[in-house]
Order: structure tokens, then sequence, then C-alpha cells
């Protein structure tokens, strides 16, 4: 089948991983990583690019976990070009969605008894963030050990260096047998069996195959880029390309050591077997750290000299070349990436005079996708868009960064953050959305309609977190849209000063607020905006006035089930249950709670599910079971701390929340208390689910 018709025929069916290459050799090398991980507490990969640090650490990472209590975690910084994200990816591979003002604390405090492995992966963009974060982490922590790749060490004290070596190459002298056995020539074979099935290293070939893996110098990724060419030529024949294009010097930099000039020179020659459509190309996608669809790349590649209707065949072409890999499937796409040396490759290549272009093709595209991939909507495929945009986050990162270099596109910037609110929230992630509304905001200053919105969304995701300067953000959004007079921005101001007034104490005074943005999204015709109002309303209303809540949730869930949106009827299901349990029902409360579990756990909503254990916890005690309150409690600890925030800064949970843990205590004692919450603590998530939704 051509390649283009793969790209365009995919099963329709969920993500597929494809099947990853065979992993070959480095026996030594993990033996060393073995023994040196036994004595001490951070060991850095290093090495140039393509040398195999990433491979030797992932399969580390796979071999090793039974040395750990608490396992393995492997961080992958490619797609982390901003270094105040560093914590935060971090953080999330830990199971800890959000920050707090001092996260790096909170990560100590998490990893403080654990016996675990970190694997820092490509640290060398990120060199001084990651040598602060390891010490910091090192320092604070007993048991934990930290296993980082870099192209150079972090400079930590304490840290041990394994420089990563080439594959083994046949020496002078070899017998077919023992040139087979390098293992240079092992990755060549394997590799060169997937272009020409049923390839061996045998003796007619043995020679030229030895010499080919030695003028490689055994790099891991010069082989593979080199194997990609039987396609076209023979063994010999790709030797004597080798031979002719290795003696012109590589553009290489002053004082770059024999192997790097080898990848270099072995990069510059697959660039220049590209076609000239294919060369624009590879320098275009190199800006997509996430990788890219085709739909995408259609979208923001084409221009100065590239077609859009030549894009598909062209993506084929670098798919035939290995630049790019089809690495996962959703759906009815296929998703591409270039392995991070080829990627850094592509983006030095690319011309000054095609950049601007391009920032703003991929600046306009993601603000866009923002738009199209909200999911504060009343309407179907809010599950779809949330799986969408978590796969584009690095990107969307990116076009971010790039708004807020330049003060121009700032307004851009800050409209994209705002359009994601929502994605951010159910992300568990309403720190890292409120950190870049924030950027924009620094970078937007004046009256207009981008800043009231961006002081609206970041306003609104500090009430949830029970941030109390999240009321400055109120004030000032409703300053700003009564100045500017703008109909969309009062109403969403007015809004924002609802709930302002809720979770200061005023219901009556905060309902009054909400029903009037109410009536002024309605009249604009804008149902989604209604929605989100009638979800603050039953959200925060609900310790103060739970008829009225209840009311309003009731509305919303038959809005939701009339526009046929899950996702959004999953929290107003969740609204109606809080108001339920301060009408003293608890069973409704129950029974809700329980439903919304099943959907939040399965739409891996880390915001929603740790409120709903915690309700649990609270019914659960209602019915007199106060160690499975404790024990409930004690799960949705681990996930309140997983999104930096706690049921104690939530002013529709945080009474409840106390008067579970202090009738439990009594009941069980302290001690027995104690031991049940951090029963709960250890379950993780999948089980603290599954505990949550057994038979009460």
């Amino acid at each position: 089948m051509p390649v283009q018709d793969t790209i365009r025929n995919v099963p329709a069916a969920g993500r597929q991983q494809t099947d990853a290459p065979a992993f070959i050799g480095r026996r030594h090398e993990i033996s060393q990583v073995r023994r040196i991980l036994a004595k001490t507490r951070l060991l850095t990969l290093t090495g140039a690019g393509g040398v195999g640090k990433t491979r030797l650490a992932r399969r580390v990472s796979e071999i090793l976990p039974h040395r750990y209590r608490d396992g393995v975690r492997l961080v992958e910084l490619t797609a982390i070009e901003d270094e105040d994200l560093l914590v935060p990816a971090v953080a999330a591979a830990l199971g800890i969605r959000d920050t707090t003002p001092d996260l790096v604390g909170l990560l100590a405090e998490h990893l403080a008894d654990k016996h675990l492995l970190l694997v820092l992966d490509n640290c060398e963009h990120l060199l001084g963030a990651c040598a602060r974060l390891a010490q910091r982490l090192l320092r604070d922590t007993s048991r934990l050990q930290i296993l980082a790749t870099s192209r150079q060490s972090l400079g930590v004290y304490g840290e041990r260096v394994l420089p990563v070596p080439s594959l083994s190459i046949p020496q002078p002298g070899d017998s077919t047998r023992d040139i087979a056995r390098r293992d240079a020539v092992r990755l060549f074979a394997e590799r060169a069996a997937t272009i020409r099935p049923g390839f061996l290293v045998d003796a007619a070939n043995a020679r030229a195959v030895a010499r080919l893996t030695r003028r490689l110098d055994g790099i891991p990724l010069a082989i593979e880029l080199a194997a990609v060419r039987l396609r076209t030529t023979s063994v010999e024949g790709l030797v004597n390309e080798l031979d002719q294009h290795l003696e012109v010097p590589a553009e290489v930099a002053p004082g770059t050591v024999a192997r790097h000039q080898t990848l270099r020179a072995t990069m510059d020659w697959t660039f220049g077997l590209c076609s000239p459509g294919e060369r624009l190309l590879w320098e275009r996608l190199a800006m997509f750290p996430g990788g890219v669809d085709l739909e995408t790349a259609e979208a923001v590649c084409p221009g100065q000299g590239l077609a859009r209707d030549d894009v598909l065949d062209l993506m084929g072409g670098l798919v035939d070349k290995s630049i790019l890999s089809s690495a996962e499937q959703y759906g009815t796409a296929v998703r591409y990436r270039m392995l991070e040396t080829i990627r850094a490759y592509g983006r030095e290549r690319l011309p000054a005079a095609d950049e601007k272009a391009l920032r703003e093709r991929y600046i306009a595209h993601y603000r866009r996708l923002a738009e199209r991939l909200r999911v504060d909507r009343v309407a179907p495929g809010q599950i779809d868009n949330v799986r969408a945009l978590k796969l584009e986050l690095p990107n969307v990162r990116v076009a971010l960064d790039l708004c807020f270099h330049l003060p121009g596109d700032a307004p851009a910037g800050l409209e994209i953050a705002s359009a994601l609110w929502a994605n951010w929230l159910v992300a568990g992630a309403p720190s890292e959305g409120r950190y870049w509304l924030g950027r924009g905001l620094g970078l937007v200053p004046g009256s207009s309609v981008a800043r009231t919105m961006g002081l609206w969304a970041k306003g609104l995701l500090g009430h949830y977190q029970g941030d109390p300067a999240a009321a400055a953000d109120a004030r000032e959004c409703s300053e700003l849209a009564w100045r500017l007079k703008d109909e969309t921005a009062l109403a969403f101001a007015v809004q924002l000063s609802g709930v302002a007034a809720l979770c200061g104490g005023d219901a009556e005074g905060g309902l009054a607020l909400l029903n009037d943005a109410r009536t002024r999204h309605w009249a604009r015709g804008d149902v989604h905006a209604v929605g989100v109002t009638l979800y603050l309303a039953a959200l925060f209303a609900a310790s103060m006035s739970p008829d009225r809540a209840a009311a309003y949730g009731e509305e919303l869930v038959a809005l939701c089930e009339d526009r046929h949106a899950p996702l959004f009827r999953a929290y107003a299901l969740y609204a109606v249950g809080m108001a339920r349990w301060e009408q003293g029902d608890w069973r409704q409360t129950e029974a809700k709670m329980r439903e919304v579990t099943a959907f939040w756990s399965a739409a891996d909503d880390r915001w929603g599910l740790p409120q709903c254990l915690e309700v649990l916890a609270w019914t659960a005690g209602a019915r007199g079971r106060h160690e499975r309150a404790a024990r409930l409690q004690g799960a949705a600890h681990l996930l309140w701390e997983a999104v930096a925030s706690s049921p104690l800064r939530l002013q529709y949970q945080a009474r409840s929340h106390q008067e579970c843990a202090e009738r439990a205590r009594h009941a069980l004692g302290a001690r027995a208390y104690t031991a049940a919450f951090r029963d709960g603590t250890r379950l993780g998530l999948a089980r603290a689910v599954a505990y949550a939704l057994e038979e009460p």
C-alpha cells in the first residue's frame, strides 16, 4: 500500500501504538548503569545526539522497576521548551497535575519517603533548570534516585556521569560471523530487514556492511538513516555514496568531536537526498514538538514554495526516509513525530525568511484550534476535544510562547489561553492555565476585550482553586468591561462578579449577579455561556442556598441532555449531588456521585475525580461506615495533592469535609482513623476509583 494510503486509511479505532523497534546491544552499558545506580543517587548519561541515550534510559526504565518499591517514572522533556514548565511536567509524570507557588517543595514532600527512580530524558535544553530541580529533590528526599540523559552533565554535586558510546563496530580481521555479531551491524541488519524482508549479513555483503558501520562510527541514528537508502540501492552502492559524501566536511561548529561530525554529515547527506519540497516540509514540521497529523501539516506548512496539495506525498517521502515516524493512531488520524535530533536539525535549517510567515500560520492555526476544542460547550464531542487537546498541548505551548515573545502577538496568545480555561481545569492543571494567562495579561495592558476575557478566565480558575487573590481579577475584569461597554465582556464580567460574591459568602448578591449574567448571555444567544453560568450558580451556592442550587443544576442537566453534552452533564449532576447533600438527601447524593465518578474516570477528568471521592466519603460516613469514609478521604487526599488543591480551600466542600473527618475520627479512634486514611492514600487512582464504585 502506498504511504499516502497509509496516511489516509487507518482503522477507525482508538489510540494504537506502532511496533517499537527492537532494542539491540548495550549489555555492557546496562550493566554499568545498574552498578552505578546501586551506589549513587544521580546518574547522567551523556553523549552526542543520536548516540542512543534515550533508548538506553528507556530500556533501563523497563528492566529496573523491581528494584524500586515505588516504581520508575520517565519524564520526556523534548516537548518542554519553556523552563518554567519543567517542574509541572515532572509533577504530572508523578501524578501531580497542577502547580503551586512552591511546587518543588510539594514534589519533595511527595517523594520524601518514596523509593523511586525518576528518569529525566533530554535535559540539555533545560540544563540549568534540571540541575536546580535535581539538586533540590535529592537534598530533600532520602531514597529518590535520578537517571538523566543530556548532551552534557548537569553539574550537580554527587553526580556520576556515564558517557554513552556508539555501538560496537567490526574490527579489521573480523570473520563474517564476528562482523554479524557487532551491535552496529545487528542494528543495520534489523533496520535493513524492514526495508528488504529477509535481509541477512552474509559472506557476500559482510565486508560492505562492516565498512558502512565503521564509516558511520556506530552511531545508531546515522545507521538507521543510512539503512533507509536500501530501498533504492545496494549495500555496496550505499557504501560508495557514503564515501563520496563523507569526504566533504560537514557544516559543523569548530571544536565539534568526530562523532558529532559524522552524525551531522549523515544528517546533511540525508537532507541532500530529500527533494526540495521534502526539505521545506522537514524544516517546517520541526516546529511541532508534540508531533503532527496530516490535517495540521496541511494547514500550517504550505507557503513560500510549498503547495498544500503536495504535503501528503511529501510526508510520505519523509516517512520513507525515516525522518518522520508514524508513532500513534487516534481514531482515523495518524500522528507523526520526529526524533529530537532530527527535529533540532530541521529547526536549525529553517531559513529566517520562512520563519516569520510560518510562525504566523502556526499561531493562527492554534488560535483556531483552541476555539474549536473548547470544552465549555453544551454540545456533543466534548470528550473528543479533551483528548485531542491532550495530544496538541506541547504544540499549544509553543504557540503561546511564540505569542508572548513578540508584543504584537500577545493578544492572540491571551485569547488562546482564555479559550482553553475549561481544558486546563479538566486536565487538572488550572495553575498552568493561570500561568499562561498571567504572562499574557502582563503583555496586554490597557483596555481591551482580550484583556477583559483574560482576567475573566484567570479569575474563574482562581476561584475554582479557592485562591482569595482571584477577587482582584474579578474587580479589574468588571471595571474594564463597564469601561468598554462591550456586551459580551459585560456578560462574562457580571458572571465572574457573581462567583466572587458567592465565594465571599454573599449568596443573595452572588445569585442576583449570576441571574443577570444568564439574562445577558441569553440575549446574545450564547447557550454555552448560559450553561457555564447555571453550573457556577448550582455549585457555588450549594452550601448557602441548596434549594435554588438544585433547581439551577436540574435546569442544566435538562439542557445538557437536550443538546447531547455528556461532559457538561456530568458536571451538572455533580452540582445537583452537592445540593442534595446540603438538603440532607445523602442517598440521591451517593447515586449521582457514583454515576459521575464512573464517567469522570473514563474521561480522565483529574479535577472532578477528587471532588467525587470526597463526597462519597461523606455519604459513607452518613451510612455509619466510618472506616470506608476515612479510606475514601485518604484516596481523595492523594488526588487533591495531585492538583495542588484541597477541599479546605473550596467554599462548597470545606465544612462537610471537616465534619466527615471528625465523625470518623471520633467513631474509630485517632489511630484507626489514621491507618484507614493512609490505606486510602496507597490505593492509587485506578484502585481508588474501583473502591469508590463498590456497592456500599
